[in-house]
């Protein structure tokens, strides 16, 4: 697994805990300190990641919502949410990392996370978003 990956995986499990247990993120950061990456720069993106989604999380589950038709956010399963979650902010935070890959690594993930039917859920959501990330020198 490439430590992308593993960091993706982290962010989703910290951001579990925080959405489903409602602790605060830096309790649940702590927690999971040797569950991180060893390379800093891949802690540094897990990191970045649960706090990207937590800081934008209204703008986030607002995209969502307006492309996951006939779903309450609120009734999606937690794991879908968040590995949406993560997928988005990462699509809108990082404009060297093509959308085709984000949203592989979100589908993979939800594979190993979630049921077959979530990949494909993530997969529908996810590739209509692809225009969400504005291109550099558009006007």
């Amino acid at each position: 697994m490439s430590s992308r990956r593993q960091a993706r995986e982290c962010s989703l499990q910290m951001l579990y805990e925080v959405d489903n247990c409602n602790i605060p993120v830096d309790v649940v950061y702590a927690s999971f300190n040797d569950s991180l990456p060893k390379a800093e720069v891949y802690k540094q993106f897990a990191t970045s990641l649960l706090r990207g989604v937590c800081d934008n999380k209204e703008v986030i589950d607002s995209i969502i919502k307006q492309y996951a038709k006939n779903w309450d956010l609120e009734r999606m399963a937690v794991i879908d949410r968040n590995i949406m979650r993560i997928a988005i902010y990462e699509i809108m935070a990082t404009p060297n990392t093509p959308v085709n890959v984000i949203i592989d690594e979100a589908v993979e993930i939800s594979k190993k996370y979630s049921t077959e039917d979530s990949s494909k859920f993530i997969n529908g959501i996810l590739d209509n978003l692809k225009g969400i990330r504005t291109p550099k020198n558009s006007k």
